[in-house]
């Protein structure tokens, strides 16, 4: 093998940051230059004619060098792979088998995000393995109206499938923190009922509810929100199960004005809402479910909301 591409392990972006790179992943030089957008170096490391413009991602975390350059939005290192036949959606990682479009989207980077598409990209490319997006569940993620806005006028779909794992469509990833996100989406057609995936996954209302996003919360029940949707087979609640757990008493107070059922079971141990809120030691919404039905014991509970 070419020295060129020869996988070494990539430094730490910082040493603040939540998921370090593993030992397992490695990248490779392009990969590593066009990440910390080295035009110089890259246009030097393509001279060899063994440089693999599409080596592959390896590990959890690897990007191929197209993806590295579009996570940060370097877009003349963009433009300069494309050029040489850096293959625009090729999987990344691990963590998601994610393309170059849905790392542009995720980021906030709209200039890239065209140049990929006027190169090829795939604007739905479905969301594969665990923690898989499309480009506009990508979006919605990150709560970046203007692509979001962008990808549904040039025909993403609005509610395309989750990943099978930790999956979300666009309007469940954008109704953990961005409200206008989600009014947007409502607005162009979002299914506000779509189903959870199967593992680690919500409802666009379960997730407003275990971050704490009354305004969102409000707007999906207003929206026709199921307040007694269940959760995922695996790591899932319903909606008062979640704002219960989390502490968060005014939308549990929400839930119930809308007919959440105070008594309902999640999780394979059948917890109820009680339980939940007791668990995490919510004293005051343990007292006010109590005040409105709640019975069965306090014990047993499990933590049930990632």
């Amino acid at each position: 093998m070419s020295r060129v591409n020869v996988y070494r392990n990539a430094p730490s972006f910082s040493e603040n940051e939540e998921e370090e790179i593993a030992d397992e992943d490695r990248w490779t030089d392009l990969q590593l230059a066009a990440r910390d957008g080295d035009l110089d170096l890259i246009d030097e490391l393509l001279k060899d004619p063994e440089c693999d413009v599409n080596a592959p991602p390896i590990g959890w975390y690897g990007q191929t060098a197209l993806q590295a350059a579009c996570a940060v939005g370097h877009n003349a290192i963009v433009e300069r792979l494309l050029a040489v036949g850096a293959d625009v959606n090729a999987k990344g990682g691990n963590n998601g088998h994610r393309p170059a479009l849905a790392v542009a989207a995720i980021h906030g980077h709209l200039e890239t995000l065209n140049i990929l598409l006027s190169h090829g990209a795939s604007i739905n490319m479905p969301a594969e393995k665990y923690n898989g997006r499309t480009a506009l569940q990508a979006a919605a993620d990150g709560g970046h109206l203007a692509i979001i806005s962008h990808l549904i006028s040039i025909g993403a779909e609005i509610n395309a499938t989750p990943a099978h794992y930790a999956g979300v469509t666009a309007l469940q990833a954008a109704s953990s923190a961005h409200p206008e996100a989600v009014k947007l989406l409502i607005l162009k057609g979002a299914d506000v009922n779509a189903k959870c995936c199967r593992y680690k996954g919500c409802t666009a209302l379960q997730a407003a509810c275990a971050s704490g996003c009354l305004n969102i919360a409000e707007m999906l029940v207003n929206a026709g929100a199921d307040t007694n949707a269940p959760g995922s087979y695996f790591k899932g609640s319903t909606a008062l199960h979640a704002a219960c757990e989390n502490g968060h008493i005014d939308i549990a107070k929400l839930l119930v004005q809308h007919g959440a059922l105070v008594n309902s079971t999640a999780g394979s141990r059948k917890q109820t809402p009680l339980q939940s809120a007791a668990v995490a030691g919510h004293i005051d919404v343990v007292k006010y479910l109590k005040e409105n039905g709640a019975i069965g014991p306090e014990n047993g509970g499990v933590l049930l909301v990632d």
